[in-house]
């Protein structure tokens, strides 16, 4: 589809590297992943999704990379976190042939919920989920762009599990491994827990 360009950002004057959407390996994945250091405060390296989101052909092979490893799990939901997970878990939802579920912020869910509060590596947080999100014994993938510390991840399990579903696995986009999510979740005798790019 072309070579390679580069644009000048007007905001920061940092060159960003536009790769051909074609070139869809892990590699290339990884490469359309911008690392934007003290953001949101001091001493946090955020990565972030939007040059990976914009590229059509980037976007749509992090969503078969991300659903490839649970297409025989014979799931009955794709449980989402708020927000950005919203962006892969609908896409990863269809391909699996799965309903959705929205784990969302405080009061964004118009029904009756349950709620679960965690810490993050910045910050606490809360989830809430309708209580007729989940059924008893459904097969349940979690789904967020970042597993960081695990607590959202954490908490969808919590809440997943208190509506008596089965959480099959987790699926992210990227791992930081430096904060130890994946130890929390297997300290939870998780199940598959699946990221695509990893990082320190």
């Amino acid at each position: 589809m072309g070579s390679a360009s580069s644009s000048e950002s007007a905001a920061s004057g940092e060159a960003a590297v536009v790769l051909p959407a074609a070139e869809t390996g892990t590699a290339s994945l990884r490469e359309r992943i911008r690392s934007v250091p003290d953001y949101p405060q001091p001493g946090v390296l955020f990565r972030d999704i939007t040059p990976l989101l914009r590229d059509a052909g980037a976007f749509a092979a992090a969503v078969e990379a991300m659903a490839a490893p649970f297409d025989d799990d014979d799931l009955a939901l794709v449980a989402s976190i708020e927000s950005r997970g919203f962006l892969f878990a609908a896409p990863l939802a269809l391909r699996l042939g799965a309903g959705l579920a929205l784990l969302r912020k405080p009061d964004k869910l118009p029904a009756a919920t349950v709620a679960e509060d965690y810490r993050l590596e910045y910050g606490a947080g809360r989830l809430e989920m309708h209580v007729d999100a989940v059924e008893p014994g459904a097969r349940v993938l979690v789904v967020d762009d970042v597993l960081a510390t695990g607590g959202s991840a954490a908490a969808a399990t919590a809440l997943v599990s208190r509506r008596g579903g089965v959480v099959a696995g987790y699926s992210f986009l990227i791992e930081l491994e430096g904060l130890g999510g994946r130890g929390r979740l297997e300290a939870g005798a998780a199940p598959a827990i699946h990221s695509v790019l990893r990082f320190p």
